[in-house]
Order: structure tokens, then sequence, then C-alpha cells
């Protein structure tokens, strides 16, 4: 597998098995502004022949992906747990879920795109329909290598829109070969993938028609004035610090093993990953043992066992981060409830960080008010249902709360207060279907949502068109 476009940058990438370290995955150089603009005017060349071809023969296209995905989907899956360390369990996950996002825009796009209106006086017809924008610029993380990029990339092109993928570096393999498993079933130049840095991904920025970014907080705002600069529409969904509030009435063993999963799941390396646990009145004993038992459990394990919940953080960066955060809290007065110690006796010395659970963080504290993006959450207590959602409200980036309660008038009060984009009752806050739109608040989004019918909305624009009697008609 190799870069699709000319690299023009002396800068060399490298992108290692979190797992094992001393495996390097892949090397490549990252691609210069010069082959960023070849690559976007391949793609418009590309694209207008993609619209001119019409809706059956992208739907056919986008259900070949499917098909294609699907078979190399063993070879797929290995190549994420080595590249992100994502466990086994997870990595197969998500390649199931890639394929049902292709095979739903592939019939979706068949869907009426507009409107019938009658005229305010007169005979004639009015009409509304969706036109594609172009060419979409597309910026991803490396925790869902495949996801990610899927749910952005195909429902543009079932707009009728070309794509071009700049992946984080750290997952470059995977979407290189997720480009290469789709070249046989797309035309040529109409997904490609511009490897490398922040260059890139500026470059790309400036150059396409519609840009959808994914990754951090900081990054995000970047590329949203970037984009907001050049007159182009944007959305971006970025880092989530999310709550789970847990009421006496909840059942208690089920949420905490919602919470735990959540918490520590892929090592926490999800924006929907819990890392804020708020016990009202009752719940908070309880709760506090049935989590530190859980937690407890979850030792960091090798990726590839298919009994692995938490795997290895993504870098060993990522992995001084939540060992200097937890260390940080633990001066500062809190207390520690499970995990404590990294992985250092996990196979072949990866990157490994327990599951970790606190109480008594001080306020202030990064833990409260960061994105950790690691396997550690806080524990705080409350005293009625309304100083939780205050507590879940604190936050700048709100993008999921989950409230565990058998109480309906409390799980809609619920609903009805929190500011979080999403809300999930008696559920985890992980785990997001994907017809549904996703986007978060503040600092947890910018933009129109995506995936569903709405990133279809996103990928285009509405054309009004009115149609009147002719003298010439026939």
């Amino acid at each position: 597998m190799t870069p699709q476009a000319t690299p023009a940058d002396p800068a060399v990438f490298t992108s290692r098995n979190p797992a094992d370290p001393s495996d390097t995955v892949i090397e490549f150089p990252g691609c210069g502004e010069e082959a960023v603009i070849q690559t976007v005017q391949r793609a418009r060349q590309a694209q207008a022949e993609w619209l001119g071809a019409g809706v059956a023969a992208r739907s056919e296209a986008l259900c070949k992906a499917a098909d294609a995905i699907e078979r190399a989907a063993d070879e797929m899956t290995g190549l994420v747990i080595r590249e992100v360390g994502k466990p086994l369990a997870e990595a197969r996950a998500e390649l199931a879920s890639t394929v049902s996002i292709w095979r739903y825009y592939s019939q979706v796009l068949h869907e009426p795109s507009g409107a019938l209106h009658e005229p305010a006086a007169g005979p004639g017809v009015l009409l509304t329909r969706r036109r594609p924008l172009g060419t979409a610029g597309l910026i991803t993380p490396w925790n869902f290598p495949l996801a990610i990029p899927s749910s952005k990339a195909a429902p543009a092109l079932a707009a009728g829109n070309a794509v071009i993928l700049k992946p984080a570096p750290e997952a470059t393999a995977c979407a290189l070969h997720l480009a290469e498993t789709l070249g046989d079933v797309l035309p040529d130049g109409l997904l490609r993938v511009v490897p490398g840095g922040p260059n890139v991904g500026e470059a790309l920025v400036q150059l396409a028609d519609v840009v959808s970014f994914t990754g951090s907080t900081a990054v995000g705002k970047a590329v949203v004035r970037t984009a907001t600069a050049c007159g182009t529409p944007v959305q971006a969904e970025m880092g989530g610090r999310n709550a789970a509030i847990v009421l006496p009435d909840a059942d208690i063993p089920q949420a905490a093993a919602h919470i735990a999963a959540a918490i520590a799941g892929y090592a926490g390396q999800k924006y929907t990953a819990t890392s804020q646990v708020i016990a009202v009145g009752s719940a908070r004993e309880p709760l506090r043992d049935a989590l530190a038992e859980r937690l407890g459990a979850m030792t960091a394990a090798d990726p590839g066992s298919a009994s692995t919940i938490c795997g290895p953080v993504i870098s060993l960066a990522a992995r001084h981060r939540v060992a200097e955060m937890r260390m940080s809290a633990l001066a500062a007065g809190a207390r520690l409830l499970a995990g404590g110690a990294d992985g250092q006796t996990a196979p072949r010395n990866g990157w490994y960080v327990n599951p970790t659970l606190l109480e008594a963080v001080p306020d202030g504290h990064e833990l409260l008010e960061d994105v950790v993006f690691g396997p550690i959450a806080v524990l705080q207590e409350a005293n009625g249902l309304d100083q939780a959602v205050h507590l879940a409200n604190a936050g700048r980036q709100g993008l999921v709360t989950s409230l565990h309660t058998t109480d309906l008038e409390s799980a809609l009060y619920g609903s009805d207060h929190l500011e979080a984009s999403m809300v999930g009752v008696n559920a985890p806050t992980t785990g997001v279907a994907f017809p549904l739109p996703l986007g978060g608040t503040e600092g947890s989004g910018h933009g129109p949502h995506e995936q569903g019918r709405a990133a279809l909305d996103f990928y285009t624009s509405q054309q009004t068109i009115s149609l009147l009697p002719g003298g010439s008609w026939r």
C-alpha cells in the first residue's frame, strides 16, 4: 500500500502498533501542497462523470463497495487491531458497521431529495432538489479508522460528490487499505487519500468545496476558521466530556456494566466515552462498589484476544498523559477506587493503561475540565437530579449524557434539561446508530450534524426550479 498522491513533502511519518511499538505498520512521506492541488483537480473531473452517471449507477457502486469491504473484512479487522490497537470484538463490530454504512447510503439515495409546490397563481410547477457541492475534503481521526471515513465518504459519494480523505497519520495504513479496497468498484480519482501532517489538512481545507472534520477541539476550531475564511461549508465533530447519571431507583448492576464498558472499552479512546460518573443520593455506595469491582477486573490486555475490553492507548505520549492526570489528581487529594497502575506486565511492552476510577477530585482539576481520551473517570455525588444535571452540564463539551433510572418522569425531565446533543436512558454513552444524526454542542461540535439523512443535506445545496408554461412548449 502506497500513498495515492505524489509526495512533495520531505517529512516522513511512521505508524506503529500500539500493542508492540517495535512493529512498524507503515512508514510514508507526507504529501505536499502541489500533490493536494493535483488530487483535487483530478477529483473534480471524476465528480462530473460520477454525477452524470445517475442515481442507479451510484447506488450500484456503493452496494459493490459494501460487498468489497465485507469480502476483505478479516484482513481489515487484523489491520485495525494492529495499527490502532482496537480490541478484536470492537474491531469486528467496526467492520460490520462500516459495511452497513455503505449499504445504507446505497439505498437512501433513492429517496426523494426535494419537494413539489403549487405556484401562488396560474399554471406551473415549483420544485426543490438537492445538488452536490463538488469535492468533499474529509479529515478523520485514528480511533475509528474505517467507520468514520465511511460515515463521511459514503453520503458524500451518494449525493454525487467526489471525496478526498486526509486520515490521521496513526491510521494511514487503514485509510489506504480502504481506498485500495474501493478502488475496483469506484471510478478512478473519485476517492483519494492524501496522507501527511497538518500542512496537508490545511491545504485540503483551502481547496475543497465542503469540509467534514472529526478530531480534537483545538484542531477542529482551526479547521473551522480556515474553512469559514474560504467561504466553505464545514462541520466539525470534536472532543466530548460525557457524563453518566445514576439515580437511586436505577438497576445498579446494569448501570455499572454499561458505565464500566464506556470507561474502559477501547481504552476510553472514543469521543463518546464516559469520563464523569454522577451518583445521586443513595446510589453512591452500591454504584461505587460495583464500578470498582468491574473496572478492577478489566485489566489492559492484548487487543488480539477476543476477551479483551481495554487494549493499549494509541501512543507513549497518550499513556504518559493519562498517568500524569491520575497522579496530579491523587496529589490534589483524590482517592483511587480502581486501577492506578500502567500495564507494565502487558505483552510486548505495549502502551497499556489500566482502567482507573477516582473520587473526591477537587473542582477545577483538569480531569473535570478536559477531554482525557483514556480509560480514566471521576465519580461525583449529587443530592438530587437537578444537581446532577447541573454537574453534567458544567462541562464545555457536551456530546453524550447517559441517565440511568426506572422512573419515566425522571427520564423525561433529564432529557429536557441536559444540554448534551445526545441522551441515552439506561444505555451507555458509547455506541451511536449511524442512521441517526450525530453532533455536539459548545466545544464539542460546529455546524450541521452528520450521519443519517442529515449527512446527505450537508454535502448538498438546495436548488429551486420554477416551471411555468411557455408559448412554444408542447
